[in-house]
């Protein structure tokens, strides 16, 4: 039995050996087959890759080789359209060249036939001169005159025609100039003169004071002539006392002194207390009742005017100009006058009338003072104006009205011609008599400096010159351009109010003797 068992326990043993001997082979056989199957599918794998990549590879260089190509036809493509280009360039170049060519060809032609042409040109030339100098030579012979004598007398003739000819323009020109500028101008002037009537006093250097009777004048000079002389230092005016019967003339330059020593003197007669201390009182009275009076002036001829806002030193020096004389002409009524006919003449135009009176209201303001400042009463009106913050506008006007600068503006235009019309109408200045005789004088010197010219005569008290003539020297045409020069050399030469007429007279008398 115990053999049994360990023969049994033996068969196990073996057979449990044998199996797991059996069963270490399977596995290691079963392990051995699966590395050889993965090495077989990992070389499979690769080679299947290096076949893709291989194919990829084909690919990539087909492709290449494709876009190679393609390019390469592109490029051959544009190579041919350029060249194709270049040669029809070429070509176009080929044929203007061809062109240039015949055109050379043709002006060389033109230019051989020109140069033919230009000698026969100067052939014909010189024959021509030939044949004039013959001609030439024959009229000479025939009319006996040599060839200067015919053009001296070709020339008085075309002369003659053509001043006849520029006399008959120039006539007609200013015939159709003066009825188109004529009518407007004196339409403007003739109406604004019209509408302004200002008074105009002749004021002169001297004053005269009636007194009830002659014993007034004893008292007056006073004791030892205290009287007297108190009133000449306290006014500085002469009194002039002479057989004159019941008066006393006051002289002196400036008229508001003459003035002051007016009304002081009235007032002393009426009072009849006359001596040094009252004289005094009366002194100073009598310029502050001046004083006002100025001002009052000159706030009156703003008001006239209609013109506001003007600085009141500008004002009281408006009212100083009331005993300012020009010719005779009073200063303030000038400038209301110069005033009035501006506003008119600037309404006609269609400017601001307001600034066009004020401007010719204030044109001769430095007269007020141009006897106590140095310089001409234009730079001291402008200096005025602009230290009393006057606009530029009547500045320019103030410095323009004598044409000393250009005028800036059709204001200054219409205050020049304000003042000109009232200066120069009739009556409203006095000349003297030596600025008279010599402005007539002057003018009759102007007349008989022109050639042909007789004598002339200045009438009408110089505004009409009448110049006759050597009727044998001027003719009809010739009267005409006399006249217009002389009127220019006036022009240049004078100063003159308003205008002068310029009269040629050309007289023909045929004289016989009956028997």
């Amino acid at each position: 039995m115990p053999v049994t068992i360990i023969a049994v326990v033996v068969a196990v043993l073996v057979t449990a050996g044998i199996t797991y001997v059996a069963t270490t082979v399977y596995h290691k056989n079963v392990a051995t087959a699966k590395i050889g199957s993965a090495e077989d599918k990992a070389r499979g794998i690769i080679d299947e890759a290096v076949k893709t990549a291989e194919t990829k590879k084909r690919e990539a260089m087909l492709e290449a080789k494709e876009e190679s190509i393609r390019v390469k036809n592109e490029l051959d493509k544009e190579v041919k359209e350029r060249r194709a280009e270049i040669q029809r360039s070429e070509r176009r170049i080929v044929q203007k060249e061809e062109n240039l060519d015949k055109k050379l060809e043709a002006i060389e032609k033109r230019e051989a036939g020109f140069a033919a042409k230009e000698e026969e040109i100067n052939r014909q030339k010189a024959q021509v001169a030939k044949l004039n100098e013959e001609r030439l030579q024959e009229l000479e012979r025939i009319s006996g005159l040599t060839s200067e004598q015919a053009k001296e007398y070709l020339l008085k003739t075309v002369e003659e025609d053509v001043k006849l000819d520029t006399a008959k323009l120039i006539k007609e020109m200013e015939n159709k100039a003066k009825e188109e500028a004529d009518k407007k101008a004196k339409d403007f002037v003739v109406t604004a003169i019209q509408k302004c009537a200002a008074d105009h006093v002749a004021e002169t250097t001297i004053s005269v004071v009636q007194l009830p009777n002659d014993e007034m004048k004893g008292r007056i000079i006073g004791r030892e002539g205290r009287n007297i002389r108190t009133l000449e230092t306290m006014t500085g005016v002469d009194l002039i006392i002479d057989d004159t019967p019941e008066a006393v003339i006051l002289s002196g330059f400036d008229p508001i002194r003459r003035e002051v020593a007016r009304i002081a003197l009235e007032k002393l007669i009426v009072d009849g207390r006359i001596h040094p201390a009252r004289i005094e009182e009366m002194v100073e009275k009598a310029q502050k009742e001046v004083e006002t009076m100025i001002r009052e002036e000159g706030e009156a001829a703003t008001l006239e005017v209609g013109v506001h806002g003007i600085h009141p030193e500008l004002i009281r020096l408006l009212g100083r100009m009331k005993f300012r004389t020009s010719y005779g002409q009073n200063a303030l009524k000038h400038s209301i006058e110069v005033a009035q006919l501006s506003g008119l003449l600037a309404a006609e135009i269609g400017v601001d009338v307001r600034t066009a009176k004020r401007a010719g209201l204030l044109h001769d303001i430095g007269k007020s003072v141009d006897h106590d400042m140095e310089g001409s009463h234009i730079q001291i009106g402008v200096d005025l104006c602009r230290k009393y913050k006057e606009s530029a506008l009547v500045i320019n006007a103030v410095e323009a009205h004598h044409g000393d600068v250009e005028p800036e503006s059709l204001i200054a235009c219409i205050v020049q011609a304000a003042d000109t019309i009232s200066a120069a109408r009739p009556g409203a200045r006095r000349e003297t008599l030596d600025t008279y005789t010599n402005r007539l004088k002057q003018l009759e010197d102007i007349s008989n400096g022109f050639k042909g010219v007789d004598k002339s005569f200045a009438i009408q008290a110089g505004r009409e010159i009448r110049i006759m003539v050597v009727p044998e020297q001027i003719n009809d045409a010739d009267m005409i351009i006399l006249a217009r020069d002389v009127a220019k050399k006036i022009e240049a030469e004078m100063e003159y109010p308003g205008q002068i007429k310029v009269n040629v007279i050309r007289e023909s008398r045929v004289t016989d003797i009956a028997k």
